[in-house]
C-alpha cells in the first residue's frame, strides 16, 4: 500500500486537516518500513532525521489521525508497547494478517494467509453476525530459538 501526496491531501481535507511536512513524513516512515512493527518512539526517531523540530506528541497525534483514516494498523504484541504498521488501504477484504511471536527472542513473523476464513463463515452464519476483521497471534519459539 502506498498513498500518494495528492491522495493523502484529499483524505486529510475531507476530515478538515491540512497536509503538513510532519504528517507526510510520518506516513512515509511507515510506508518505507513495511513489515516492521514500530513504536511511536521509533517512528519519532526516524522522522526527526527529516524534521528535527517535531515533537513526540505531534507524532502521536499524527498516528491517531492515520488510524482514523485507516492507513495504519495498531498492534499490541503483548510486549508492553503499542506498535504500528502500514495498513492495506482501500482493500475491502482487508483482514489483519496474523503474527507468530517468539517467546524467547521476541521476533515477530507475519503470516499473510487468511487462516480464519472458514471459521468466520461459520460464526457469521451461526450467530447472524457480520465479521469485519480479526486479530490472531500465535506464541512459540522461532527456528533460531527452538
Amino acid at each position: 500500500m502506498s498513498v500518494s501526496s495528492g491522495e493523502f491531501k484529499r483524505m486529510l481535507q475531507e476530515k478538515g486537516f491540512k497536509l503538513t511536512t510532519q504528517r507526510r513524513t510520518v506516513l512515509d516512515v511507515l510506508q518505507n518500513n513495511k513489515g516492521k512493527h514500530m513504536t511511536a518512539e521509533e517512528i519519532h526517531e526516524i522522522v526527526r532525521q527529516k524534521c528535527p523540530e517535531i515533537g513526540l506528541a505531534t507524532v502521536y497525534r499524527t498516528i491517531q489521525l492515520l488510524q482514523e483514516l485507516k492507513l495504519i494498523d495498531k498492534l499490541n504484541l503483548d510486549d508492553g508497547y503499542i506498535r504500528y504498521e502500514i495498513g492495506k488501504f482501500n482493500d475491502d477484504n482487508h483482514h489483519h494478517h496474523h503474527h507468530l511471536i517468539c517467546e524467547n527472542c521476541g521476533k515477530v513473523i507475519e503470516v499473510e494467509d487468511d487462516l480464519m476464513g472458514t471459521i468466520e463463515e461459520r460464526l457469521e452464519s451461526e450467530y447472524n453476525f457480520k465479521i469485519t476483521d480479526h486479530k490472531v497471534k500465535f506464541y512459540g519459539l522461532c527456528k533460531d530459538c527452538k
